[in-house]
């Protein structure tokens, strides 16, 4: 298989590398990491004007029908630049469910104005137990009814105008459509290292018609796995550009800094460092690249999803680590990019499942799974 990018995907490669390092510098990633809101209108507005957000929506719709691997492409170059905001959730996960599930009037109502960027979505998933399994879901709704109960981790909840709610209806896992101004609603930020903005979302018998049903009932148990991949492996893929960014740093340190009268670089232990960080980040690419290439084929792709994401949870915040011991104590200040950095790969590696949740898919695929 060869997994060079294609023209157009190299193409979207240079745009988004030379957008994101004159619209996003590290500076303004640090600022907006401590900043409540954590994203920035006019850094959005000017990725909407570039088509990212409908990358994924069909051409009828507004989008340009790319595939996920474009996407992975895409997601690679902001992780590598440290791009906040709530490209995954809407343009990815919640878009990935409107396209396999939603009416064709709920569509044509949703789509378009997801894909200019005009608005938000984001998927209120995980309860009590913490786990993205959809099984977990015990979050109980009769349609139509009132919803009363809250989700936890809910990314982005605070700019998203809809909230894509999996419920339980008649034991059936269903999806629910709402807008975030809906009486009842109420979104209470949840603190976090990374400066990535969770929510908890609680529901206060909130009304609920069968129009805010996004499809059929019990639609969400078939629907559910393939948009939690395409999160899964759009984390990945977050983590594989911030760690490729933590080796840019790393072997430009040890080429400049000077010790015993010579670059770092020059001794054997910094080489084999740089080298094993080398190692982990083309080792994670080249698994998330295979899973996605089968996803975007729509071939069977579940384990090859979990071995990149916990592999790369794992390798990635290795590389993240050995930065550290290499730049010393200055990479843990604050105002350093690795301590930033160092903490968006810790928090997208329990994103979509950790590497135990992944691991035990794996372990079940080969007929290990206790």
């Amino acid at each position: 298989m060869d997994f060079r990018p294609s023209a157009s995907q190299q193409i979207l490669i240079s745009t988004a590398r030379t957008f994101l390092r004159q619209h996003c510098p590290p500076e303004l990633a640090q600022r907006l990491a401590l900043d409540a809101r954590g994203f920035d209108d006019a850094l959005w507005q000017r990725l909407a004007e570039l088509g990212w957000p409908g990358l994924l929506v069909p051409p009828d719709f507004g989008g340009s029908g790319g595939s996920l691997l474009d996407v992975i492409v895409l997601v690679e170059e902001m992780g590598r630049a440290g791009l906040p905001g709530p490209f995954v959730a809407s343009a990815v996960v919640a878009t990935s469910l409107l396209i396999s599930v939603a009416s064709a009037a709920q569509q044509k109502r949703l789509l378009p104005p997801l894909a200019a960027g005009e608005r938000l979505a984001t998927l209120a998933l995980v309860e009590e137990t913490g786990s993205f399994d959809p099984g977990a879901v015990a979050l109980d709704c009769r349609v139509p009814g009132r919803l009363t109960g809250r989700k936890l981790f809910v990314k982005d909840a605070h700019v998203a105008d809809e909230l894509i709610v999996a419920v339980r209806e008649r034991g059936e896992l269903s999806l629910l459509i709402l807008p975030t101004d809906r009486p009842g609603i109420t979104r209470v930020a949840l603190d976090t290292l990374s400066g990535e903005k969770l929510f908890e979302v609680a529901f206060d018998g909130v009304e609920v018609s069968a129009d805010d049903r996004l499809g059929a009932a019990g639609r969400a148990r078939p629907a559910l796995p393939a948009a939690l991949q395409a999160g899964a492996l759009a984390r990945t893929a977050e983590m594989v550009g911030a760690a490729q960014h933590v080796l840019e740093l790393v072997v430009e340190h040890a080429k400049t800094r000077v010790q015993g009268g010579r670059p770092i670089g020059g001794y054997q232990a910094i080489q084999h460092s740089c080298a094993d960080l080398v190692r982990h980040v083309d080792a994670s690419r080249a698994l998330l690249y295979a899973a996605a290439w089968k996803a975007s084929e729509g071939l069977p792709a579940e384990v090859d999803v979990s071995m990149a994401k916990a592999y790369a949870g794992e390798a990635c915040l290795e590389v993240a680590r050995r930065g550290h011991q290499i730049f010393g104590a200055i990479s843990y200040c604050a105002e350093h990019p690795l301590h930033l950095i160092h903490k968006r790969i810790h928090a997208a590696s329990l994103d979509f499942g950790d590497a135990q949740l992944h691991l035990e898919a794996v372990a079940g695929a080969i007929g290990l799974a206790s």
